[in-house]
């Protein structure tokens, strides 16, 4: 009886940490596995497995020992990646189930698609993995809750044809989100901005909000003023809703150019930073008492940070970002959105374009080292510090090859996974585990 409870507690310690849906178990950004390499020393971390996938910017999900991945298949059509905007591609989405130890595939479902979006490079949303359930929605509206063992479909729904809605111009783009019984996507259609369905049944519990289009921004989760409010970022402003019901509790005004609502909210104690494209940023200050917020700054051209591929991450009186618009990382005072520093080294190729836009960088915070392990559009997984003085990188490897386009230049677009003390990276070609442990070496 000793042994078997030993066995038990030991594989609970040895057992990595999940990455069960996009930026990790509590959606925001920080890795706290333990046992992870705090520098680069002689030896570059190894490539543990890599496996062949398709088109996609979606990012992986690790869950139970299993590795969730999205994409697109072309049957019809000529496709060379980037903006083809007007142009019509037929194929199979897919998502995929690889076994995290080997990246051997255990199943896959998959259903016809014709895409009429920009940039059809495949779907765009991580899938959220929980109870049992794989909850996904694909760039042309195709939300799916499956089997997470065996990827039997459980339900669906077609978001276009259901609510009378038009794909957004650059695809259905918003992470599900997961919370008690319910789930809830961004959909589009009048008074149906968002939308909670039964996690296990599909059933629509409420709908709320309406707009001419639906954006981007995936449902964020927070809890304060005494209350939990569900954040919903859509073209016409920033609503705080009661997750039961969908009533709303308040609304800040924040219009994106393009209607590109998209980077999701980011909270530090009792502040939000929320910034999209056209230089529209703010920080909103939360009422403490109850649900309730006010505007502190607007950013001017001058100053903050305008994201858009990637989150930023709020930490010490900064928010740190990637500027759409400059592709730098920025260091931004939280104070009144004073720029601090500025390098575009983590998020563009030395050889990139001049003034190129739209240069990405996924931050992704280790907690316990307090270091940050950055993904490049350029294919390489970074290991760096950044503070309020500057930015230090501690060592790169080069993990993938960029195989899209975009300005003039090959890319990576797509948040990877940090779990199972690994980074799990996808490109348009293949997906690969490449292993961060302490002592571990290159290969």
């Amino acid at each position: 009886m000793r042994t078997v409870l030993f066995l038990v507690v030991l594989a609970a310690v040895c057992r990595g940490d999940d990455w069960p849906q996009w930026l990790g178990e509590r959606r925001d950004a920080v890795w706290r596995e333990e046992g992870i390499r705090t520098d680069w020393g002689k030896e570059k971390p190894q490539i543990r497995w890599r496996a062949p996938v398709s088109w996609g910017y979606a990012g992986p999900a690790v869950a139970d020992g299993r590795v969730y991945v999205p994409d697109f298949v072309v049957t019809e059509g000529e496709f060379q990646g980037g903006n083809q905007r007007g142009k019509v591609l037929k194929g199979r989405e897919r998502i995929r189930c690889l076994d995290a130890g080997t990246g051997r595939e255990i199943w896959t479902h998959d259903y016809p698609v014709t895409y009429t979006i920009a940039y059809p490079s495949g779907p765009r949303v991580t899938p959220t993995v929980q109870d049992g359930l794989v909850h996904f929605v694909g760039a042309m509206g195709n939300c799916r809750a499956l089997d997470a063992a065996t990827g039997e479909l459980r339900w669906k729904h077609d978001f276009v044809s259901e609510y009378h809605t038009e794909p957004p111009r650059w695809g259905f783009a918003a992470h599900p989100l997961v919370h008690g019984d319910l789930v809830y996507h961004i959909v589009g259609g009048e008074g149906s901005i968002a939308v909670a369905f039964d996690k296990k049944s599909g059933e629509e519990r409420w709908r709320a909000l309406d707009a001419d289009a639906q954006g981007y921004c995936p449902p964020t989760l927070i809890e304060h003023g005494g209350v939990e409010q569900l954040l919903i970022w859509y073209p016409a402003a920033l609503a705080s809703l009661n997750p039961a019901t969908g009533r709303q509790y308040w609304a800040v005004s924040l219009k994106p150019r393009f209607a590109i609502s998209n980077t999701m909210p980011r909270k530090l104690g009792s502040r939000l930073y929320v910034s999209g494209p056209g230089k529209v940023a703010a920080m909103i200050e939360l009422n403490d008492a109850r649900p309730d917020a006010k505007v502190l700054w607007r950013g001017t051209p001058k100053n903050a940070v305008n994201t858009l591929n990637s989150t930023p991450h709020l930490m010490d009186g900064v928010v740190y970002g990637v500027d759409a618009e400059t592709s730098e990382l920025r260091a931004v005072s939280m104070d009144d959105g004073r720029i601090l520093w500025a390098t575009t080294r983590p998020c563009l190729a030395p050889d990139a374009p001049p003034r190129a836009r739209h240069g990405t960088a996924m931050l992704v915070h280790h907690e316990a080292n307090g270091q940050f392990w950055i993904f490049s559009e350029t294919g390489d997984l970074i290991l760096a510090e950044l503070s309020e003085e500057g930015y230090r990188e501690l060592g790169r490897r080069r993990i993938l090859e960029p195989t899209n386009e975009a300005y003039g230049r090959k890319i990576i677009w797509s948040q990877p996974a940090f779990a199972m003390k690994s980074c799990f990276a996808r490109s348009d070609q293949e997906i690969v585990r490449v292993e961060l442990a302490a002592g571990t070496s290159a290969r």
